[in-house]
């Protein structure tokens, strides 16, 4: 029988950007696993002062919402740059390609949306683009 409830500390989830070399812009942790969600996907992404993800990634199904729990910075959204700041609530529709990128002071972001393995494709040159 699967738990009522689980209870995470999110620095203690894994940071998957170690594993892809990104260490020395971010932390992203991918808690779905660790909290035992069955549909939800659920990350925390920290990113150091000044830098920006690597990539864009958009989605087939998911619609993601993402929440700034501390800092600021930009969110480019497709070809539209938004200026974020704590508490700031961003909901972004599967076919937007998106990134973000930290303002002088990082940038803490927590994103909630339905999971699907398999939905969801990366752009490596989407800040050139």
């Amino acid at each position: 029988m699967r738990n009522p409830f689980t209870h995470k500390r999110l620095e203690e989830v894994k940071d998957s950007a170690e594993d892809f070399g990104h260490a020395d812009k971010m932390e992203a942790r991918f808690a779905k696993g660790d909290l035992e969600t069955e549909d939800t996907g659920f990350s925390f992404h920290r990113l150091k002062p000044g830098k920006r993800q690597p990539f864009g990634h958009k989605h087939e199904d998911a619609e993601e919402v993402y929440v700034v729990v501390r800092g600021d910075g930009l969110f480019k959204l497709d070809d539209e740059i938004i200026e974020v700041d704590t508490l700031d609530a961003i909901r972004v529709s599967p076919d937007v390609t998106r990134a973000f990128e930290a303002g002088d002071d990082g940038l803490e972001v927590i994103v909630f949306g339905p999971r699907k393995d398999g939905d969801g494709s990366l752009d490596p040159e989407f800040w050139t683009n």
